[in-house]
């Protein structure tokens, strides 16, 4: 059984609370399948987009950099992902020392 998107959302939210990371749905998508991006914002003008994906031949799913450098630019890249995904979620992590949490169990795999 999968979890739903809304699920994930809340849960990876509330742990990045539990160590006083700020975290902020920036757009909802569909609660029970959309995908979801999670835009990590250093606070110094640069951010970078992390992408679930899955790995047909391992059977496994990575986390993956879907853009990376100045903010304006990864924010235009958001909008083009939103622009033909409107199931999408984006969750704007801002943390100056670039923690995310998204290659520690349970988020990783």
């Amino acid at each position: 059984m999968n979890l739903t998107a809304e699920f994930w959302v809340q849960a990876y939210i509330a742990r990045l609370r539990l160590l006083e990371i700020p975290a902020f749905v920036v757009a909802h998508g569909d609660n029970t399948a959309g995908s979801v991006l999670i835009k990590l914002n250093t606070l110094d003008g640069n951010a970078r987009v992390f992408q679930r994906t899955f790995d047909l031949m391992s059977g496994t799913r990575k986390w993956v950099v879907l853009a990376d450098g100045e903010e304006s630019e990864v924010d235009q890249s958001l909008a083009r992902q939103r622009s033909f995904d409107t199931d999408v979620w984006v969750i704007e992590v801002e943390d100056r020392a670039g923690r995310h949490l998204l290659d520690e169990p349970g988020l990783a795999e």
